[in-house]
């Protein structure tokens, strides 16, 4: 018996978001498998647990009706990366978390683009009022998206209670009401 799950498809100038699919778990795969792209993601390290954590996400819109979008460039038809709403037990507050899976779909605005397309859909459709971006310290270019996104460094809020979580910032995306 297979579980058919329905999942929502969000359309931007030049991305769809849609649920994941089986073809998402080899680029998946290649960008949690790669510790210096993934590294602030949640690198893995073998394919197994690549797959559970791709099982996971599927588990999470199963489970909670929203989870990671696979982003698909529009112009080429390829999956890209992911980004998307996720607060899993243990997280203190919901989560808009995105990743590109390689280098070819970087500089092009694409995760700011889907993460702006996410957070509309937690804000209007889940009807969210709130919403953060835990981002390693060391990572740069997710900061400088978070800010780009209108998000304020929140040192007061909690993170999730996990290990290796030291240097982990917390960035507060703003209410819906102000954007």
């Amino acid at each position: 018996m297979t579980l058919q799950l329905t999942f929502p498809t969000l359309h931007s100038q030049n991305l769809t978001l849609r649920g994941p699919q089986a073809a998402d778990f080899e680029p998946l795969c290649a960008f949690l498998l790669d510790h210096e792209r993934a590294g602030g993601f949640g690198a893995e390290d073998d394919r197994p647990q690549a797959w559970r954590w791709f099982a996971l996400n599927i588990g999470h819109w199963a489970l909670h009706g929203y989870g990671y979008f696979t982003i698909v460039d529009r112009a080429t038809n390829q999956p890209c990366g992911l980004t998307g709403v996720w607060n899993p037990e243990g997280w203190p507050e919901p989560e808009l978390g995105w990743g590109i899976w390689d280098a070819a779909h970087e500089g092009k605005g694409y995760a700011e683009e889907a993460a702006m397309a996410a957070r509309a859909y937690a804000y209007g459709t889940l009807g969210w009022t709130t919403a953060v971006s835990y981002i390693d310290a060391e990572n740069a270019p997710s900061i400088a998206l978070a800010k780009r996104l209108g998000c304020a460094l929140d040192p007061e809020a909690s993170l999730p209670e996990l290990p290796d979580w030291e240097g982990t910032l917390v960035y507060r995306h703003p209410a819906p009401e102000a954007l």
